[in-house]
């Protein structure tokens, strides 16, 4: 049985973009169903007398999993509702900066506008121009956005539409010495890079388990460095907030992101199923073998279309996912139509910077027929884009 056989995609489909939403193996998806069924036999008792003592034991395997205590970890649906919540809970006012790059997701981009509107603040996006060469050239480019205005600083890290790692160990290193507030969108880096959150030293740092990790929709997670804690307020007022709270577990932090009013909690409970299924998969060599196998597709749509790749084929700047150029398409919701329809084909076509590019995910389900599939397409529909 190949690791395909154990994901509930259609076969009929070359599933190149596991980046947007994840996929879930067929044995989480069993546990995460167990725990839906679990919880239907008896709601009441479910909710109010196991709950807490569940989610205690699920925190605690993801905070294992990113060496991160698992009391300044809170579940939350995904990770725009964690930079929602945090930037909604931060102070700011006229004059206040909020530095960003060009490269973020456009929904976050959406929750700065928004909050800037309100506030009085501005956001910087400071561009990180393509290609890059080293993430020295990262950190110096993006550090010329500093001044003494900047009361936070918010970046992928990895990035969206350009699937850049970003220097963020860096950056929030010298965050921290200039006293700038960290907000880290780790959207594509849990299950796709190894994480320490307590070296890392971000103030905040939000991510999904229902990418890279590949548990169910709607889990992600907040942490909240210890001493930041005080600064989140709720996005969702209800029992876990006030004196009469009747779920308390251990801090108001906690309380204000467990219980927003009564949800399906399943998909947090199924997040240590989904480590597990990584770890006894030998998800380290997953890793490597998908990373080698966007390293080969990056070059070789690159030397179809003559364009140059936006980093360097070794390294580690690109990980399971790559975005490369492409010549001009036309209508690019279009193209990307032209690949399903014909040759079934999932894969995004994104607009960046006015410009076409292709994202190519690659998780341990696919294989090199895949990359093959992809090129063969694109050959027949780039007949000119070399030239």
């Amino acid at each position: 049985m190949t690791l395909r056989d154990l994901f509930l995609l259609d076969p009929n489909v070359v599933f190149l973009n596991h980046g947007s939403f994840g996929a879930t193996p067929r044995p989480v998806f069993e546990v995460y169903q167990d725990w839906q069924r679990r919880l239907e036999r008896q709601p009441v008792q479910f909710f109010q007398g196991e709950l807490m003592d569940h989610l205690r034991l699920a925190r605690q395997s993801l905070g294992d999993y990113l060496h991160a205590p698992a009391d300044d970890l809170g579940f939350i649906p995904n990770a725009t509702f964690g930079v929602n919540l945090v930037a909604r809970s931060l102070a700011l006012g006229t004059g206040d900066e909020i530095l960003t790059t060009d490269h973020e997701y456009g929904a976050c981009d959406n929750i700065w506008d928004f909050v800037c509107r309100k506030s009085g603040a501005s956001v910087v996006k400071q561009p990180i121009p393509l290609p890059v060469s080293s993430a020295e050239d990262i950190l110096e480019y993006f550090w010329r956005g500093v001044t003494p205005r900047t009361k936070v600083i918010f970046i992928s890290h990895i990035t969206s539409p350009t699937a850049l790692r970003l220097p963020v160990e860096a950056i929030c290193r010298r965050s921290r010495e200039a006293g700038i507030l960290t907000l880290i969108d780790g959207a594509h880096a849990p299950g796709q890079i190894p994480l320490d959150l307590e070296a890392l030293e971000a103030d905040f740092y939000t991510g999904n388990c229902h990418k890279w990790l590949s548990a169910p929709k709607v889990s992600g997670f907040l942490y909240t460095r210890r001493e930041r804690q005080a600064l989140i307020e709720p996005l969702v007022v209800s029992w876990g907030w006030g004196e009469n709270n009747p779920f308390k577990d251990g801090s108001a932090y906690l309380d204000y992101l467990q219980w927003m009013g009564t949800h399906d909690p399943s998909a947090y409970l199924s997040v240590p199923a989904a480590i597990k299924f990584q770890a006894d998969h030998d998800w380290l060599a997953v890793r490597q073998r998908c990373h080698d196998l966007v390293r080969q597709a990056m070059a070789r749509i690159c030397n179809l279309t003559g364009l140059a790749a936006l980093y360097p084929e070794a390294g580690s700047l690109y990980i399971q996912m790559a975005t490369m150029p492409l010549p001009p398409v036309g209508d690019s919701l279009a193209f990307k139509r032209r690949l399903y329809d014909d040759y079934r084909i999932e894969v995004p076509i994104i607009e960046w910077q006015g410009r076409p590019f292709l994202r190519v995910s690659v998780q341990g389900y696919n294989t090199e027929a895949d990359i093959e599939a992809l090129m063969h397409a694109l050959s027949a529909l780039l007949p000119r884009g070399r030239a």
